[in-house]
């Protein structure tokens, strides 16, 4: 059974999963990753979500104000081998109370081209596609997303 932890970004599984995700995005995105690295700090985000296989740590996720009634969704993973249990999606539910909780009623994201398993993720999860924002306006390789949220 997957169960998931709120927490923040001094989590050590936290921590230990993002290093996997950006070894991850430095192979797909190449000679981009650096333009994307440097909006993926994660040194003071307050509000993460660690998902367990029993003691394992198997996904994390986290979001970041966005603007005053929205969060931005950031550093979605899943190790490979563990991708296709439904792990993202619990992570991402997850997050969407917690922004609830919260009093947000939306949330945003960007992710890349070449991760279409990222896309399709959102997709299911009843995010659409939006213009692309901020410091991705004008990024061939960026598709962003947002989500009206409902309890």
């Amino acid at each position: 059974m997957i169960t998931t932890k709120r927490t923040d970004s001094n989590d050590k599984d936290f921590r230990e999963l993002v290093q996997e995700l950006d070894k991850d995005l430095a192979i797909r995105d190449g000679d981009e990753h650096s333009f994307y690295a440097q909006f993926n700090k994660i040194d003071l985000i307050k509000h993460a979500v660690v998902a367990y296989d029993g003691t394992q740590p198997v996904g994390c996720g986290a979001v970041k104000p966005f603007s005053e009634d929205t969060m931005e969704v950031k550093r979605m993973y899943v190790p490979s081998n563990r991708r296709g249990q439904g792990i993202a999606s619990i992570v991402l539910k997850e997050l969407e109370t917690w922004c609830l909780e919260m009093d947000y009623m939306k949330c945003v994201l960007e992710t890349g081209k070449k991760q279409p398993e990222a896309i399709e993720l959102y997709k299911k999860n009843g995010f659409r596609i939006i213009p692309n924002f901020g410091q991705y306006k004008n990024v061939e390789n960026s598709v962003c997303f947002e989500k009206l949220l409902s309890a």
